[in-house]
């Protein structure tokens, strides 16, 4: 069993060095082959990465600025791999990845997979904080790899595996800006593939550094929700719309609370206690746990707020064009 693990990258050539580092650090080393594809990036990784050409078995590849699902196609037709690996080059991946991969494949054989994201010893507080914010049910409902969940595992880019063959039948990734990981699972799952999750083939995922910046990815991913809904009918499930009536709900209760009666300041009050007891118990630390209730409230309504704006732009104004709009993004 052969892997081609394949990494865009743009302006990120500190991330890529750890990346790499960690990769030679596998246990089964000589199962993978290591695609980089550097989109269009001002601030290329060729110079840091050189060191790593003597010990891994590295391609470097570049393009003009696509994004990042014509970078994972243009790393796809290089590889040679039976499985296609796509990582994130903010990842870290643990030393025996590949070969959770192998001893699962060896019993359940999957056309494509994916596996959870965890949290880094060494992560700052701020990234520890977003990532219990991105993994944890009480806030994505464990939609992303958790043990209780309320919709199916979709595979993500930042830890996807699929067959080589099956990529190329339904034409790799969709020339979508956010979003296209999912609607690739997607159409994975509607071709009848077999699609399933390896819980034990995490990665390490740093995400963003800063609030800021987190409010902008999760702001794209509530916009990418509605495309996707569009795209593919039947996908959107209660657990999509939470983040919406968060954002709507959350401060209505404190206004209420503030005008009418004292009450309503007790559901406002109860979310982040509850966020910062279930943090310290998880991440054992008070700094982060205070750090996760404002990571949490960004996640929420950031995502919330950007699919609410996708619903009022793509549905209620276009009334339904943007089907045949939607419908460009694979042509």
């Amino acid at each position: 069993m052969q892997f081609s693990v394949i990494i865009p990258i743009y302006n990120r050539p500190d991330e890529i060095v750890e990346l790499l580092e960690s990769l030679t650090l596998q246990s089964a080393k000589s199962v993978f082959e290591v695609i980089i594809v550097e989109d269009g990036s001002a601030m290329p990784c060729k110079d840091v990465i050189e060191p790593y050409f003597n010990q891994l078995n590295l391609h470097y590849y570049t393009q003009e600025n696509q994004g990042p699902g014509p970078a994972r196609n243009h790393g796809a037709s290089k590889a040679k791999g039976e499985y296609l690996i796509f990582f994130d080059s903010d990842c870290i991946i643990p030393s025996n990845y590949f070969n959770h991969v192998m001893e699962h494949l060896d019993i359940q054989k999957l056309d494509c997979f994916g596996g959870p994201d965890e949290s880094h010893p060494f992560f700052t507080p701020i990234q520890k904080a977003i990532s219990y914010s991105m993994t944890s049910p009480i806030t994505t409902g464990g939609i992303r790899g958790g043990s209780r969940k309320m919709d199916k595992f979709y595979p993500r880019s930042f830890n996807l595996g699929i067959k080589k063959e099956v990529f190329e039948t339904i034409k790799g990734f969709a020339h979508m800006r956010f979003g296209e990981d999912l609607d690739l699972s997607m159409r994975t799952m509607k071709q009848g593939y077999s699609v399933g999750l390896i819980k034990e083939a995490y990665v390490y995922h740093k995400r963003r550094t800063h609030f800021k910046a987190f409010f902008k990815q999760v702001f794209n991913s509530g916009i990418a929700r509605i495309d996707l809904s569009l795209l593919h009918a039947g996908t959107l499930k209660p657990v999509h719309l939470l983040p919406s009536a968060f954002t709507i709900g959350y401060p209505l209760l404190l206004i209420l609370g503030l005008t009418l009666s004292g009450w309503f300041l007790l559901p406002f009050l109860l979310f982040p206690a509850i966020i910062l007891t279930d943090a310290f118990f998880r991440t054992k630390k008070i700094p982060v746990a205070i750090l996760s209730t404002w990571a949490s409230l960004i996640q929420l309504t950031g995502y919330g707020s950007g699919f609410i704006k996708a619903f009022w732009i793509r549905i209620i104004k276009c009334k339904g064009s943007f089907h045949n709009f939607a419908k460009s993004f694979y042509d």
